[in-house]
């Protein structure tokens, strides 16, 4: 769904409503402004244009300018004066208005009556250390059983566990992921017993439309979990089809290997990189009690896969932990081709390879068995690149518009592109959907202030951009993944900055700083080349680097 002005354009339903009623727009007006939406502040050539809404036809330049008067005509724009689509003589057209990206509101699309529904995760009533991982894992069969009953759109639980920070309310993270249901729910111990409870809840009218609960032993959590998805599904009157039909679900027959995994899982979710060892440990202590447990090579494949990404900037990459993460997705898969996160998982290990044929078959085939998910989206923008990965962006953006990474990729798109305008407007656009740079999100809007930077110090502003990359620096934690590394990028830019107002001693200072944060690495290296060169001269060309 796109939000502009009075204006939403559904994607899912190819409407487009102004103050709720649809709007009479012909097919070819509609594929034009849904280009436009997808590509918001950017400039969009005629040439593309013509590509993407007349594939293959003999279209005259006129046509596409008759188009989009009429377009502008429905949307009460002027060209004189535009509010939404700005023309950019003899190249093409921007749309210049703020989009808003969410999920579709599908009950009042008129595509569907399917509320959106989230799961918490579970609350361990009792505390018992050792069964904290347990409430992840009951929230992600839960999510699964939801998401089979078809009568509702259901985040999932990566997304969930990602927007609820400690301490957040129930109403905040609806707020967050635009549900309108939540299930929430506890589990305690007695003994070698165990309870779980749980209900949903309607979020606007604080209404239960359910509550289940289920009692048994702690070794049998596992028909217990099942229990709860069985009990929902008779308090709503829905089918749930036997689990031994459906895909993603829990694969072991062993509790303790899947409590490994979840364990894992849960140290990948806390984006910390120094629990990521730990993650590795556990995925390969699930593996050691089940070596046909395809989810727990999958777990280990993503967590190798960070590990490579956390040495990617240094004078020695962790190339075993690349390959090995490889070579686990690709085992998993040969145990069970039908997991669409493993085929996503190897994209990204695929394309930090540079094999990028194989990365993008990878993603397109987790697209084709998930097309909800945003990661897999995500993944499959990640392998390509132009407008293919501009697409695939916006798609992961329409399910999860505060995904911080996605909205980096695609400004650096337009800097490629050297559309500095476009990504100047994107990146604005970007920290306005995500509140700031820091904006609370547990997926950072990391090198966002460096890439302002970057843009303003090529415009000549050198001091705005000093002021950027200090700002990147003092934003930066170095736990995060990529957090080393962009920090010595954003002191690196300081040097680089600071040289070209010949400030020689606050160079070497910045880069002297890189290098303390990632050894060896070439930029400040070479920008120390530069300071010590330069002396007393005046300031040569200027270049981040």
């Amino acid at each position: 769904m796109y939000r502009f002005g009075p204006f939403t354009a559904d994607r899912t339903t190819y409407r487009v409503f102004h103050a709720g009623q649809p709007l009479n727009l012909t097919p070819k007006l509609l594929d034009l402004l849904f280009h436009l939406l997808e590509h918001p502040a950017a400039l969009v050539t005629r040439e593309a244009l013509l590509d993407a809404v007349w594939p293959g036809a003999n279209v005259t330049d006129n046509a596409l300018a008759q188009a989009i008067s009429d377009l502008r005509e429905a949307l009460g724009d002027a060209a004189g004066d535009p509010t939404y689509i700005r023309t950019v003589a003899r190249r093409g057209y921007r749309f210049i208005a703020p989009v808003e990206v969410g999920p579709a509101d599908l009950r009042t699309s008129g595509s569907s009556d399917r509320p959106t529904l989230v799961v918490l995760d579970f609350a361990n009533v009792t505390g018992d250390p050792e069964l904290a991982w347990l409430g992840a894992g009951i929230a992600e069969t839960v999510t699964s059983d939801f998401a089979d009953f078809d009568r509702f759109r259901v985040v999932d639980r990566w997304r969930a566990a990602q927007a609820q920070p400690p301490g957040s309310s129930m109403h905040d993270l609806a707020a967050a992921v635009g549900a309108t249901h939540v299930v929430a729910g506890s589990y305690q111990r007695s003994g070698p017993s165990l309870r779980i409870t749980s209900r949903l809840v309607d979020v606007a009218s604080g209404d239960a439309l359910a509550d289940v609960k289920v009692d048994g032993r702690l070794q049998d959590v596992f028909a217990l979990q099942d229990g709860i998805g069985a009990a929902f599904a008779r308090e709503l009157g829905v089918a749930l089809p036997p689990r031994e039909t459906r895909l993603g679900v829990r694969e072991t027959a062993s509790l303790d290997a899947y409590r490994a995994l979840t364990e894992g899982w849960l140290k990948l979710e806390s984006l910390d990189t120094t629990l990521v060892g730990a993650a590795i440990a556990d995925f390969q202590g699930a593996i050691a009690i089940d070596p046909r447990y395809a989810a727990a090579y999958t777990g280990l494949a993503n967590a190798e896969f960070v590990a490579y990404e956390m040495t990617r900037a240094t004078i020695a990459p962790d190339a075993a932990a690349l390959a090995a993460g490889i070579a686990h997705a690709r085992h998993a898969l040969e145990l069970d081709d039908r997991l669409a996160e493993t085929h996503a998982t190897l994209s990204f290990l695929l394309t930090s390879a540079n094999e990028f044929d194989d990365a993008r078959a990878a993603a397109a085939r987790a697209v084709a068995i998930e097309p909800d998910s945003w990661r897999h989206q995500y993944r499959l923008g990640h392998a390509l690149w132009g407008d293919a990965r501009l697409r695939a962006m916006a798609r992961a953006l329409a399910i999860y518009p505060r995904f911080a990474y996605a909205h980096f990729e695609r400004v650096m798109v337009l800097v490629a592109r050297g559309d500095l305008d476009g990504a100047a407007a994107a990146l604005h656009h970007a920290l306005g959907t995500l509140g700031g740079a820091n904006g609370g999100d547990r997926f950072p809007a990391i090198a966002f202030h460096w890439l302002h930077g970057a843009l303003l110090f090529v415009r000549g502003n050198v001091d705005g951009a000093r002021i950027e990359f200090d700002r990147e620096v003092a934003l930066i934690d170095r736990r995060r993944l990529y957090g080393p590394e962009y920090a010595a990028i954003a002191r690196s830019a300081a040097g680089h900055a600071a040289l070209a107002q010949n400030d020689v001693d606050r160079a070497i200072a910045a880069f002297d700083g890189a290098l303390a944060e990632v050894g060896e690495y070439p930029r400040p290296l070479l920008g120390l080349a530069q300071a010590h060169g330069r002396g007393t001269r005046a300031p040569g060309g200027r270049s981040i680097g």
